[in-house]
């Protein structure tokens, strides 16, 4: 059995139901795994600013994009949970193996003195964040039929980035948080957008190659709740205000701009809802939809491919990797049958 999958192997279903296809278990499978990680992730953002979290120049930086983003952490942190928490469930009463990640819990955590020293799944202190879902989404064209995109923030998608404190005076003063702390939060908001769109497409790219109308059932479910999150997050994350920083861990930089005002339409922040593209052939009218969702766009592989460029698995070693891959390259052979 491999050392990330646990519970009885196939048989009858624990409940008694009919049994899934190999592909709908490869799909379930995959996306369990999936949730674990943004489980994983979202708990780190939700210790250092979620509704519970100490108050912090990180907490305040973060209410600079809205002042209810420690209510939205801490719900999305909730959300994850609870799908990976239920796709692992859904699993085993299938007589299917479930998926556990635990092994490779040995990342470690941010320094802040409040945050439990225990192993993570994610690395959230080396990212390079891909900030392309912003002009995507404002654009009238789909990379269905091979648009490509510009990044809202370029100089996110190039050097190391923290989207955490990584110690306690990165937390910084509440009431007056410094520019780097900032930085810090502001990349933290365009990481949430970054994250949520790739569930978006994710779940309904899946969805297509699904047998069991009860298995999707449970994606066009789960991934409508992905969508709410990232709408959510696409509406905060433009109310960064402008600055620069230097971060010299990373030794890198980062630029944030007014997206508010005086932007085109493929830049301007109160536009969050998707302009309409070609979709499914050139001769159709445009149409508003998520994308992409074509084959051969966001696969399992690539979703996997684009969080490792994020630099979530930062310091995993290569058996996870290998582990996470692999159920990638089985979902993304799963047909319908």
């Amino acid at each position: 059995m491999p050392p990330l999958l646990s519970g009885s192997g196939k048989a009858l279903a624990a409940n008694g139901s009919q049994t899934l296809t190999p592909g709908d278990v490869a799909i379930l499978q995959l996306l369990a795994a999936a949730e674990l990680i943004e489980a994983d992730l979202w708990q780190q953002y939700n210790e250092l600013g979620g509704v519970d979290s100490p108050e912090s120049g990180y907490r305040a930086g973060l209410e600079i994009l809205d002042e209810d983003q420690p209510q939205y952490i801490s719900d999305n942190t909730d959300d994850e949970m609870s799908h990976a928490a239920f796709l692992n469930a859904y699993l085993k009463s299938k007589g299917e193996q479930q998926v556990n990640l635990r092994q490779f819990a040995n990342l470690p955590p941010s320094q802040v003195s409040f945050v439990p020293q225990t192993g993570r799944l994610t690395n959230l202190k080396q990212l390079t964040v891909d900030t392309s879902w912003w002009t995507r989404y404002r654009s009238t064209t789909n990379p269905d039929f091979g648009a490509t995109f510009p990044n809202a923030v370029p100089s996110l998608d190039t050097g190391l980035h923290t989207a955490i404190p990584r110690n306690n005076s990165e937390l910084g003063d509440p009431n007056n948080p410094s520019d780097h702390v900032k930085a810090i939060a502001f990349t933290a908001g365009f990481h949430f957008g970054y994250i949520e769109q790739g569930g978006t497409s994710l779940y309904a790219t899946l969805a297509q190659k699904v047998t069991s109308l009860e298995v999707l059932r449970i994606l066009l479910s789960i991934g409508g709740s992905e969508i709410m999150h990232f709408q959510t997050w696409q509406d905060k994350a433009g109310n960064a205000t402008p600055l620069t920083d230097f971060d010299p861990i990373n030794n890198s930089s980062v630029t944030f701009t007014d997206l508010t005002t005086n932007q085109p339409e493929t830049l301007q922040a109160n536009l969050i809802m998707p302009e309409p593209c070609k979709f499914i052939r050139s001769s159709l009218p445009a149409c508003a939809i998520i994308r992409p969702t074509g084959p051969g766009q966001l696969d399992a592989t690539g979703a996997i491919n684009s969080f490792i460029a994020d630099g979530l698995f930062r310091g995993q070693p290569p058996q996870f990797l290998q582990l996470i891959n692999s159920l990638a390259r089985a979902a993304d052979a799963a047909q319908r049958e």
